[in-house]
């Protein structure tokens, strides 16, 4: 007889029999599967469900990093099985044999799903079990090939198609503009509606952050920052422009008549089964108004601090801190450098029903479930000092309070941290050590610093190379001098076996040689040795050293360590952190 699921990841050592008992009681409650009440409870991940499904019914587990779960190309298999049904199902195709299709679904035990891929296909299947984010990502890229230059074909299309009558727009009930609704170049709306649709779509399809439309005396300039770098893509013409911002102002509920003042709003996008938050703002220049578009996709962020970039080391400082009842901890960083990201990490990693998690934001990307979210609004008094002095009376046991911007935000963050609470933090410095003499320049005292700082951190974010096209090289003299002092691997690899990687590009990143991004970091958990330093207040030089003394890395040790993993380039590593002391 075989096992049940729950039993099974007992014996993987992935669950204890008390989750399962939790988790069966409350699958009776929500009547939902065993596999969906171990994720709803965070006893397991999607992954340890799906792995252990497979082993139960002697399926093949498939994801991108066994490789199985990577469609052919050049079979027409997008053609078997439309992108449409793809998404809307959560199936994907994997190969053909013979008159057999291979496909990756979450369940293969759902026999209506499996009949109705047989009549879309028209073949016999052949499942394997993967997680629905992993087969979206998939998807995602499988059938975006070749699509480079969408930008281009869809002005084209809306240029030549002008439509007449009313303009015509696809909102949801809870109105978000919907994308999957809308063909470019056969709505019968106005040129501006269709470009502002078309570069929408093409920036969500090259997963882009943000979009730059800015006008000039005689031309237009419209880039995609994408990974962090901006690209230029093809203009709309000079004579769309002032309309295209309107498009957008309508859209975020702006004022469309006011062109001397800058003006922020927000829409929403649903897109390909998801939810993409837009960040509008508009800023006047001596040629017309900029705008900057900051697209937040929520189906992209995936808080588990295991995926964040930490080493191990790192990432068990920086829990034990937050596991702490009471003290301090910053992060630091530029902006877009994704610190918002790592806290929200976590708070997700510490959050539980037992813990009162409250978090005051300027703004607030993120929502998590379970936590007191509280956006700031200084025109009314809303500031992140008066916000924290009314948390404190709402018996908080965790507060993020969203960046230390002046003396008075940090004395109160101070003041919680002593009297009991747990705080996080951000910091705009160069680097993780730097926060101190920033925070004492703030008013705060050193012997008080010393004593309630838990741990200060500090992050960059670096493109990864594509991994269908990095290209292996051995490091010249210089990289491998830099590799050798600056990396603190203990022992040091043999320097002629050293293999780096460096980018080439290929369609699947677009040419760029780079897909996605990764964090990396320095940690410094305050030791005793740090605090004595801090309190007699010692230069950042010692401390640091005392720091690394105690075995953490900073940011170019770590740096290292993710260019011999291939994760990124030297040159991509460099550019991105700075010598340390």
């Amino acid at each position: 007889m075989a096992k049940r699921l729950g039993e099974l990841m007992i014996e993987m050592n992935w669950i204890t029999e008390d989750q399962l008992s939790k988790a069966l009681k409350f699958q009776v409650q929500q009547s939902c599967r065993i596999g969906e009440a171990l994720v709803k409870l965070r006893y397991a991940s999607e992954e340890q469900v799906a792995q252990a499904l497979a082993r139960q019914l002697g399926v093949t587990y498939a994801s991108r990093e066994n490789r199985i779960l990577n469609p052919e190309k050049g079979q027409g298999l997008e053609k078997l099985i439309p992108e449409k049904f793809a998404r809307e199902q959560a199936v994907t195709p994997l190969f053909m044999d013979e008159n057999i299709l291979a496909v990756a679904l979450t369940d293969p035990t759902d026999i209506m799903m499996l009949d109705s891929i047989k009549i879309v296909c028209g073949m016999e299947i052949q499942p394997f079990i993967a997680t629905k984010a992993q087969i979206l990502k998939v998807i995602d890229s499988f059938y975006q090939q070749g699509q480079a230059d969408l930008i281009d074909k869809v002005m084209d299309k809306a240029l030549k198609s002008k439509g007449e009558g009313a303009d015509e727009d696809f909102i949801t009930p809870e109105g978000k503009l919907d994308l999957d609704k809308i063909i470019i170049g056969e709505s019968k709306g106005a040129e501006s509606i269709k470009l502002v649709n078309a570069i929408l779509k093409q920036a969500i399809s090259e997963r882009t952050s943000d979009i730059h439309l800015e006008k000039f005396d005689e031309k237009v300039s419209l880039r995609l920052r994408i990974d962090g770098v901006l690209y230029e893509r093809s203009s709309p013409p000079l004579a769309l422009v002032e309309s295209l911002i309107s498009r957008v102002k309508i859209l975020s509920k702006l004022d469309i008549a006011e062109r001397r003042l800058p003006q922020d709003g927000t829409f929403a996008i649903r897109h390909q089964n998801r939810t993409i938050e837009v960040r509008v703002s508009v800023c006047p220049t001596v040629f017309g108004e900029k705008l900057v578009l900051r697209l937040l996709d929520k189906g992209a962020v995936e808080l588990n601090i295991e995926k964040m970039g930490f080493e191990i080391r790192q990432r068990e400082d920086f829990l034990k801190a937050a596991k702490a009842p009471n003290g301090l901890i910053f992060l630091t960083g530029p902006t877009g450098s994704g610190k918002t990201t790592t806290l929200a990490a976590v708070l997700n990693t510490i959050r539980s029903p037992e813990i009162n998690i409250m978090t005051l934001e300027d703004p607030v990307e993120i929502k998590m479930e379970g936590i007191s979210q509280v956006q700031v609004h200084p025109q009314i008094g809303l500031t992140f000092a008066s916000g924290l002095r009314s948390f404190l009376r709402q018996d908080p046991d965790v507060i993020l309070v969203g960046e230390v911007r002046d003396n008075e935000t940090a004395e109160s963050c101070l003041k919680a941290a002593m009297t009991g609470h747990l705080v996080l933090s951000t910091l705009h410095t160069n680097s993780a050590l730097d926060a101190i003499p920033r925070l004492i320049n703030m008013g705060i005292e050193g012997y008080l610093l010393a004593s309630t700082l838990l741990l200060l951190a500090s992050q960059r974010l670096v493109r990864m190379l594509c991994p269908d096209c990095k290209q292996p090289y051995h490091p010249p003299q210089e990289e491998l001098d830099m590799f050798m002092s600056e990396s603190h691997i203990a022992p040091l690899p043999d320097p002629a076996k050293l293999i780096f990687y460096k980018a080439k590009g290929c369609p699947k990143c677009f040419n760029m040689g780079y897909r996605g991004r990764k964090a990396i970091y320095e940690v410094y958990f305050n030791t005793r040795e740090m605090k004595e330093l801090i309190y007699k207040g010692a230069d950042v030089t010692k401390i640091a050293a005392a720091a690394i003394k105690g075995g953490a890395w900073n940011m170019r040790a770590s740096g290292w360590r993710k260019v011999l993993e291939g994760v990124t380039s030297a040159e991509e590593m460099i550019s991105v952190t700075v010598t340390e002391r």
